[in-house]
């Protein structure tokens, strides 16, 4: 058994409050996952498979769909519910985890107190949102608040993935954290592009799940279009450039693991900020680690995502 060294940034919990109360739309989210495998979830499980992975520490965070249904009310009580668990998570296994706060995202104000609760009486380590909330993104002038708070905090932001409204299901028999998954991942990172808030809040620390998405792909498209448009009121969002923004944000490499998504990615953005993910429990917590083993990486590399690159956004994990 490998000595714990490991920190992963892409890990999830299910809370059962927040399991019982839309346990249909969080299992079928999980597309094609057992249910079973899901349920059997529970905090001592997670340390032992923790323990057997080599992993040290996980950042817990609520996974798709997150604590938006469509209701205010209910997703301020989700999010409050969700992250006391999750602190209490940090307590009961003091050094194996911390937590990304999930937030009542689509109201700004009930955000801005959740996020003074989570990070100053919590303690929780950035906060957790998804890549798009129904069919609007977060580059929408309307949470500007929420960014420019979190950017005086100068705190880490991670992102997972969705699928919007308007793009599920388009093709049977595929799902969607197939292709509309690491669709909305980039579509959200454009949009922050685009809008500006990668720019203006050059504090914050962005975390991406699954390399980006398809932007690794897609970033040299983007940036000659953000060029090509100069003089329009986009361009003058981005100062710096389409590249600069996208090669200072953070990245975990879970499902990128492979030649051909690393080699993309690498292009894109420095090792120095690829963190490593498990997608834990819907994943096995060591697949991607083990899978980074047989890159080409050096082992100065591999052993800057699997824990250095982390400890430089959470320093208490040291």
């Amino acid at each position: 058994m490998p000595a714990p060294h490991r920190i992963d940034t892409h890990h999830h919990i299910l809370p059962p409050k927040w399991l019982a109360e839309e346990r249909e739309r969080i299992l079928a989210d999980a597309q094609a996952i057992p249910a079973e495998q899901l349920l059997a979830w529970s905090p001592t499980g997670a340390v032992e498979a923790m323990d057997e992975a080599g992993t040290a520490t996980a950042i817990m965070s609520v996974s798709t769909p997150g604590v938006w249904f469509g209701d205010v009310d209910q997703a301020k009580r989700l999010a409050r519910e969700c992250n006391e668990y999750g602190a209490q998570m940090c307590r009961d296994h003091k050094g194996r985890f911390g937590m990304f706060a999930a937030l009542p995202f689509v109201d700004v104000d009930s955000s801005l107190r959740e996020i003074e609760y989570a990070l100053d009486v919590l303690k929780l380590d950035g906060v957790g949102l998804m890549t798009s909330y129904g069919d609007v993104w977060p580059g929408n002038p309307k949470f500007a608040p929420i960014f420019d708070e979190l950017n005086r905090r100068k705190s880490v932001v991670y992102f997972h993935p969705t699928s919007p409204t308007c793009c599920t299901h388009l093709i049977p028999g595929i799902s969607v954290a197939t292709i509309e998954f690491p669709t909305d991942s980039t579509r959200c990172i454009v949009d922050l592009l685009y809008s500006g808030t990668l720019s203006r809040c050059a504090d914050l620390r962005f975390i991406f799940s699954h390399g980006g998405g398809t932007l690794p792909m897609l970033a040299g498209r983007v940036a000659g279009s953000l060029e090509r448009s100069f003089a329009s009121a986009a361009a003058a969002r981005v100062p710096k450039g389409a590249m600069y923004e996208f090669a200072k944000l953070f990245y975990d490499v879970t499902s990128v693991t492979n030649p051909v998504a690393m080699a993309a990615l690498t292009a894109m953005a420095p090792v120095t900020q690829l963190l490593l993910g498990s997608d834990y429990p819907f994943w096995g917590i060591d697949i991607f680690a083990k899978q980074l083993q047989k890159l080409n990486l050096t082992p100065d590399q591999i052993a800057a995502i699997e824990r250095g690159n982390a400890l430089k956004l959470f320093p208490k994990f040291a």
